[in-house]
């Protein structure tokens, strides 16, 4: 038996309308959920603003949203794990289960993936920001009791930084530079904290991103990148160059950090990647996080002839339980991650105001914008 449930879709550059749509009872292996909180994403803006994602065309109306957490309303006849009440975190990509990828537990490079908000795959896999969706059990994570609907909406940026975390596979001690102090830069640099980092530095070219991150336990120390331009390459690579000398010589305890262990780049910048492989010691390696010019001109003989490793890093897979773990049982010295959330907005009639809040880095008051939350509950 289907219902009529109210949708926020997406029709074009910045045209987003308030939709009914039919909602049908949940299939045998899914539930349905009252979504509660969703945090509004880079990529949700870069729809928001352009109708596109790169490379990647809105061919269809759209509604956004992936980052949700909420309350399970309706299961199907084949779920045991989960029950009406409970509170999840929905992990939304949806991959085939069937490929070489899946079968390796590499699923979040599986071709056939369907992410919902995504513009990838035709017909579109719809967004979170609707009263309610069906979901496959199981890719909903039931949160523990003391854990808020606002962190379980902040999982999913989280598992980035944990996929980014895992994939980097840092030993205790070791020393990290996160460049982009937004929501996904301070997640990787709560991460490493988490992990026993010996020092997190970050960098930004916002000031007020990078004190926030020292004044709130996520990094030990802050570079504040120069706002230049440069043009040609020469240039590019003699100010990357530069940044990577500052934060050599930044200090913590009264000793310069020097090269680091690892960088998490997350800015997708070319000059802030030429940077990362300057500033990273040989063995070291380098976290392709951010999603920015997609060619790029790097100094390889830097990287080549240390060693410094080159990683990509693409969204997520099997994180959720551990992401949910390091929440319930936070380590004493990783930072609470509450502040993240800076401006939540209530109703799905206030999502465009949420979108217009989330393309600010302050607000009217001089307030620091960094997690948007839209609030259904």
């Amino acid at each position: 038996m289907s219902q009529k449930v109210q949708a926020s879709v997406l029709h074009g550059v910045r045209d987003l309308r308030l939709e009914e749509r039919d909602l049908p009872s949940p299939a045998a292996d899914q539930v349905q959920i009252a979504v509660q909180a969703t945090g509004l994403c880079g990529s949700d803006l870069h729809y928001f603003n352009h109708y596109r994602n790169g490379d990647i065309i809105v061919r269809e109306p759209l509604t956004l949203g992936h980052e949700s957490s909420g309350t399970v309303v309706a299961v199907g006849s084949d779920v045991t794990n989960l029950a009406a009440g409970d509170r999840v975190a929905l992990e939304v990509g949806l991959p085939c289960e069937d490929c070489e990828y899946c079968a390796s537990g590499r699923y979040n490079i599986c071709r056939g993936m369907k992410f919902r908000s995504s513009a990838k795959a035709f017909p579109h896999a719809q967004g979170t920001l609707q009263e309610r969706v069906n979901h496959p059990a199981r890719w909903c994570h039931k949160l523990p009791p003391a854990l808020s609907l606002d962190l379980g909406a902040v999982l999913e940026p989280l598992s980035v930084a944990m996929h980014a975390r895992d994939r980097a596979n840092l030993p205790e001690g070791a020393t990290v530079l996160v460049l982009g102090a937004g929501a996904v830069g301070l997640l990787a640099a709560a991460v490493s904290k988490a992990a026993n980092a010996k020092s997190v530095i970050i960098a930004d070219i916002q000031k007020d991103r990078i004190d926030f991150a020292v004044q709130n336990g996520f990094a030990d120390a802050s570079v504040l990148v120069p706002m230049e331009r440069p043009q040609t390459i020469e240039d590019k690579l003699a100010y990357a160059q530069k940044v990577a000398d500052m934060v050599k010589n930044t200090t913590v305890n009264g000793e310069p950090v020097g090269e680091v262990s690892a960088v998490y780049e997350c800015t997708g910048v070319e000059t802030c990647v030429q940077a990362s492989i300057y500033a990273t010691k040989p063995g070291g390696k380098v976290m392709i996080i951010g999603m920015g010019t997609p060619i790029l001109t790097l100094p390889m003989s830097a990287a080549a002839l240390r060693e410094v490793d080159l990683v990509g890093v693409f969204r997520y897979a099997n994180t959720y339980a551990k992401a949910i773990e390091l929440l319930a049982n936070r380590p004493a010295a990783m930072p609470d991650l509450s502040p993240l959330v800076t401006h939540r907005f209530k109703g799905i009639e206030n999502i465009p105001k949420a979108f217009s809040m989330a393309g600010q880095v302050k607000d009217e008051e001089g307030k620091l914008v960094l997690k948007v939350v839209v609030d259904m509950e």
